[in-house]
């Protein structure tokens, strides 16, 4: 099981309307200028322990400097620069913002997590790290740190050479409440204790404890451009919303390429810094990269079938069977190409997360009960074809961090029942929706942001309704539908956040800490004035004090068998909380492309949740052009439907 660490914090998908906030040029020019100079020096001064200024000579004497050049190529050698690699978004970005609200959305991953080379990157199929913007580094695990020798040749896209500074002022920005992003400011303020530089293209970053592989939040830093944000302030969000952050990555987006609701544009840059460099001279082939708005799904498809898209995801069985069947003509005749490539990877939570702040759904007789009306072994069969497997707990596909043994409740009308009355809900109105004493149904809506996903609600409402629970179906945008998670607004939401890192990463999700601004008085009792705090992971609203109390030593353990321990432990007691129901797991992607789109010969990575996330293909213009005359005169070409299954791991 490998994972990648690229960019801290991309768990969740949120992305909400452009046209729902303005944003134009006019505001930016009415904002009055600021210099924060002053301030960040000030900072520093004021942080003497975690802010350190030395020289080379200070540097440890036995430091080994691994630079990652023993590690496979990336990409081939056969790809070729040029052409527009033309995909969809399923709703337009609220902003260009990185950090803060609304920004940490699908379209996030297409101007950082996909495209920004971190300090070192895991590579996606061997063990090991190779070089992104860090020329060599050196792991002291007895000091907690690790020494960064940066490439004196990263640029940032406007230009500006990526120092040292640039890093320090990476904490002052994270540390800063103005960004309006409370995970971040936690991660940055807890997870490191120093940054030293040395010269300007020498530094160190010191953790709090020694953590198996406590590298990877090191290396796996990009870092903040000092001159862009000079004017970071209170006003950040607003100041900041329409701004396209310099990137030390391969595109940019010019603001002429943002078409209000309708796509936006990225653009290669010819003389990007890294383009010679051996991992990544062979990707991120494509000179533009344009991302068409297209809500609809049955529209994606269409405007994929026609050539508008060169690319779709065929993970829902309709697609892949239904859709476009081996039999479809376009594949047929080789113009369309099928894949399936198999992954090894922690798997995204898809499930029903269970809002606990909600009356009812604070009861644990209740949420075991609606495990237990769950049939998702029903879905996995009719709606997946059998294709995927359930999932077991909330932490699947971590090798031995997983737990070994727990299950997930069955599907089991009469347990169900039996939890609902324990909670009340004991007699049956005419619809068949069980009720208290009150007279309150046993109702909840169930929400989720994915109209693929639709006929699974069917599936799990009409079932539901069997144990007497009813399910008011919900489909919303993923720009609402997000939205309303984060905010902590929903009943029941049929998601899934996306993972990472080497273990499963509890602190985020399951802690008070994300579920109230103070869930508890200093006596350990509930926090009567306790209020929801938004803007989280914690989508469940979960505050259990004994969750905590196993996550912070989680957090804080040194050696991977404590860790293992304590995870499994976590999993034991989420399980009891009931407040996450698991759903199922895909263990591979699948995707169709017309045949222009070109990847290296028997490519596929471990570590892939997207075909296109490594930037591996690149768009054969000629193959284009033969292909639509072929397709114009009936011609054809041999067909390619291909399983790439070296790293199935069933």
């Amino acid at each position: 099981m490998r994972t990648r660490i690229n960019s801290l914090g991309a768990l969740a998908a949120l992305s909400l309307l452009l046209a729902a906030c303005g944003g134009d040029d006019a505001t930016d020019e009415a904002l009055e200028e600021r210099d924060n100079s002053a301030d960040v020096a000030a900072y520093y001064r004021d942080n003497p322990d975690f802010f350190s200024f030395k020289t080379p000579d200070d540097l440890p004497a036995d430091l080994v400097w691994e630079n990652g050049m023993d590690l496979p190529d990336l990409g081939s050698p056969d790809a070729k620069k040029g052409g527009t690699f033309n995909y969809f978004v399923a709703d337009f970005p609220r902003t260009l913002r990185r950090v803060g609200p609304d920004a940490n959305g699908p379209f996030r991953g297409w101007i950082l997590d996909f495209m920004v080379p971190s300090m070192a990157i895991i590579h996606p199929t061997a063990d090991g790290f190779y070089p992104g913007l860090a020329e060599s580094w050196a792991i002291m695990p007895e000091e907690r740190t690790v020494y960064i020798r940066l490439d004196k040749n990263a640029r940032w896209s406007d230009g500006e050479p990526i120092t040292a500074d640039d890093y320090l002022f990476m904490f002052f920005f994270y540390h800063s409440e103005d960004i309006v992003a409370p995970w971040y400011n936690n991660w940055y303020k807890t997870q490191y204790t120093n940054i030293t530089k040395y010269d300007d293209y020498t530094i160190s970053m010191t953790r709090p404890l020694i953590r198996p592989h406590f590298e990877d939040a090191v290396l796996g830093l990009s870092p903040m451009p000092q001159h862009f944000y000079k004017e970071l302030g209170e006003d950040y969000v607003e100041r900041y919303q329409w701004r396209f952050v310099p990137t030390p990555g391969a595109y940019i987006v010019k603001d002429e390429d943002i078409r209000k609701g309708r796509s936006i544009t990225l653009t290669r840059l010819e003389d990007w810094w890294a383009k010679d460099k051996r991992f990544f001279r062979n990707r991120f082939n494509a000179d533009k990269v344009r991302l068409t708005v297209i809500r609809d799904d049955a529209k994606s498809f269409e405007a994929f079938k026609r050539g508008d898209i060169d690319m779709l995801r065929l993970n829902t069985s309709e697609l892949w069977y239904e859709k476009l069947p081996d039999s479809d003509p376009d594949v047929r005749s080789g113009y369309i190409q099928k894949a399936i490539f198999y992954n090894d990877i922690p798997r995204p939570t898809y499930g029903l997360w269970i809002n606990t702040a909600k009356p009812h759904l604070d009861n644990n007789d209740v949420r075991i009960g609606i495990h237990h009306a769950s049939n998702w072994q029903l879905v996995i069969d009719k709606f997946f074809r059998g294709d995927y497997a359930r999932m077991r707990t909330s932490a699947d596909g971590y090798g031995k961090a997983t737990h070994p043994t727990l299950q997930p409740r069955q599907y089991d009308i009469v347990a169900a029942q039996e939890y609902f009355a324990k909670a009340g809900f004991s007699e049956r109105g005419d619809d068949g929706v069980l009720r208290n004493a009150a007279g309150e149904r046993l109702s909840f809506t169930l929400t989720t942001p994915y109209s693929t996903l639709t006929d699974v609600l069917t599936i799990l409402k009409e079932e539901a309704l069997k144990a007497g629970l009813e399910l008011r179906i919900e489909v919303l945008d993923m720009t609402a539908g997000f939205k309303k998670a984060n905010e902590k607004k929903h009943d029941i939401q049929l998601t899934a956040l996306n993972v990472g890192d080497r273990y499963p990463r509890y602190w985020e999700t399951y802690h008070s800490d994300n579920a109230y601004d103070k869930a508890f008085l200093d006596d350990g009792s509930v926090n009567p004035d306790r209020k929801i705090k938004v803007q989280t992971n914690n989508i469940e609203t979960l505050a259990n004090r004994e969750i905590d109390r196993l996550i912070d030593q989680y957090r804080t353990v040194p050696t991977e068998e404590e860790l293992v321990a304590i995870a499994h432990t976590l999993e034991e007691k989420l399980y009891e909380h009931a407040s996450f129901v698991p759903g199922f797991i895909q263990g591979y992607e699948r995707s169709a492309h017309w045949r222009w789109v070109r990847f290296p010969e028997g490519f596929s990575e471990r570590d892939m949740h997207y075909v296109f996330e490594y930037q591996q293909f690149w768009i054969d213009e000629e193959a284009k052009a033969e292909t639509l005359e072929a397709k114009k005169n009936g011609d054809t070409f041999p067909v390619s439907i291909t399983i790439y299954d070296q790293y199935r791991n069933d």
